[in-house]
């Protein structure tokens, strides 16, 4: 028995019915057979792209820590001068506020110039 569909093509016994879900599990097992070997590729780019947050992460943290370190050294800098700085100013009152005045002085100029 033969039947002819709209397209003009004739399907013998159901032939090409049976073409097509051929087709369409030879299809199925080659997306089954490419997502199986995807998935390794997938799993290894993922370990690297822990491995490079977790080298960044450290790298972060060693730049964190040398910021800190900086950060006390110049806390102690500070205190230092800020301790000179008063000495000098009870020593030489007049000349501390001499050298206060010219530097306002000075800055109001810069500031004005801009």
């Amino acid at each position: 028995m033969q039947t002819n569909d709209v397209t003009g093509f004739s399907d013998t016994n159901g032939g090409l019915s049976r073409k097509v879900d051929g087709a369409n599990s030879t299809v199925h097992h080659a997306i089954d057979r490419a997502s199986s070997a995807a998935g390794p590729v997938v799993d290894q780019v993922a370990a690297g792209a822990h491995q490079a947050a977790d080298r960044l992460a450290l790298a972060a943290n060693q730049a964190a820590a040398s910021l800190e370190t900086a950060a006390e050294r110049l806390k102690a800098t500070q205190a230092r001068w800020m301790d000179s700085c008063g000495s000098y100013v009870r020593e030489k009152p007049v000349t501390a506020l001499g050298i206060a005045v010219a530097s306002g002085f000075l800055l109001g100029l810069l500031a004005g110039r801009r």
